[in-house]
């Protein structure tokens, strides 16, 4: 197979394709034999029909659509990995040559592939020089009072009240929404905190004021479903308003809901606890607030196509432009925060381990219920499942590099998140640092 690409755009090529005979004869071979086993012609037994019947029967053409279709999604691919191509879409393909349909056998198959592609880009370099930034892990008294909080609110009891509703009190309502006056959503008897924000836009604004026994109606625009992105009418029916009380905080309530005897025993675990709590959420800064470093010192440009595509599926055409700016914005972060990971894993040439497969499919099924023989029921899923931790393993790596400190200006030892250091990560930054010497 022979491949060329011809740059159109910064961010769309065309991909030529040439595959000689020789390389498509073992699949014309296959596609002559199927068709010798299904179909009967006298004078042959079934399955012994020879190639040159079947092309003056049914046409050489005709088996050669049938190989073109089988081998060219994977000539395709190989093309796009010889090349090193990054496609942001499926591809529009033009087959613009085919094996000899008269005469001897041999040609060749040619196809072109235009399609969205991110251009090549250079990942920056980091080191110990690197210097990323954290927040402290130092618990202040009200870090430990939303602890407390958080864990008097596992406890608390609802009243009903007779005043105006507002933030943190708990409604119950029916609700149905509508969109140009047919009915696309009902909910009935559901209980909503307001102010959680958990449920459609504008609903905690509609219902802050109300009492038990008001209809209200308000618009929002839908985040998902069917009438994603359309601007939906909604009427809600409060039958009931309740406020939390949460337990008073004394030696009674730490003898209730922990080991210890008095309060001041419990608050002082809920401050080791606020304390492991931030130790964790340094780590994930750390590598956020990496990634944001090595994105300000590249440019990844995205094909325009790919993220109006995005943007459709995920806000809808109807959504406002508002909606749209936030929709887009997020999602070219999020993509490159995809690729240059990606291309991090790659530089430095990162595997996924069997044993780290079975940890992600027990951790999976742990956390949700899953199954652990749907994880990777096919191939694409078990493909997705290695991308995602092999990316994750590469900022891991990055960050072995680099010096975290905190905003005080104490280093942050994240050994204890970063597991074991992969070794091939390990020659290959020996190998970079001998060929600078």
């Amino acid at each position: 197979m022979k491949s060329t690409v011809e740059t159109l755009e910064p961010t769309k090529v065309r991909l030529t394709v040439e595959v000689p005979y020789e390389e498509l004869k073992s699949e014309m071979d296959k596609a002559y034999k199927d068709i010798a086993n299904q179909v009967s012609i006298p004078g042959f037994r079934k399955g012994r029909v020879p190639a040159r019947i079947i092309d003056q029967r049914f046409g050489r053409a005709a088996v050669i659509e049938q190989v073109v279709n089988e081998v060219l999604p994977t000539h395709y691919s190989g093309a796009v990995q010889e090349n090193d191509l990054r496609p942001m879409a499926q591809p529009s393909v033009e087959v613009t040559e085919i094996p000899n349909t008269t005469g001897e056998h041999g040609g060749q198959l040619v196809f072109t592939a235009e399609v969205d592609v991110v251009p090549a880009f250079e990942v920056p370099d980091v080191d110990a020089s690197t210097v990323i930034e954290v927040d402290t892990t130092e618990v202040s008294d009200e870090d430990v009072q939303a602890e407390l909080d958080e864990l008097r609110g596992r406890f608390a009891t609802l009243t009903p009240i007779k005043r105006q509703a507002k933030t943190g009190d708990f409604v119950t309502i029916d609700l149905v929404a509508t969109v140009n006056g047919e009915e696309v959503d009902s909910l009935s008897d559901v209980s909503y905190e307001i102010g959680k924000g958990n449920m459609l836009d504008g609903q905690d604004k509609a219902l802050r004021g109300c009492h038990a026994g008001d209809d209200i109606t308000f618009t929002t625009t839908l985040k998902g479903g069917e009438h994603e992105g359309e601007e939906a009418e909604v009427s809600m029916h409060v039958s009931s308003v309740k406020a939390r009380e949460l337990p008073k905080a004394d030696d009674d309530f730490a003898q209730m809901v922990s080991e210890f005897d008095t309060i001041d025993e419990l608050m002082e675990d809920l401050r080791k606890q606020a304390g492991q709590t931030k130790t964790s959420q340094q780590a994930l800064q750390a590598r956020d607030r990496l990634v944001e470093h090595l994105l300000e010192k590249v440019e990844i440009l995205l094909p325009e196509s790919a993220i109006d595509a995005e943007v459709a599926q995920r806000v809808g055409d109807s959504a406002t432009a508002k909606v749209k700016k936030e929709a887009r914005a997020a999602i070219e972060k999020e993509f490159r925060t995809e690729i240059l990971a990606e291309a991090i894993a790659k530089k430095l040439e990162v595997q996924v381990s069997q044993q780290e497969l079975i940890d992600y499919a027990l951790q999976m099924s742990q956390s949700y219920g899953m199954d652990i023989s749907q994880l990777f029921s096919n191939s694409a899923q078990l493909s997705a499942v290695v991308a995602d931790l092999g990316r994750a393993k590469a900022l891991i790596e990055l960050l072995r590099v680099v010096t975290v400190k905190d905003t005080a200006g104490a280093d942050v030892d994240l050994s204890a998140f970063l597991g074991e250091e992969v070794p091939e990560v390990e020659e290959e930054a020996e190998k970079e640092a001998g060929d600078e010497e």
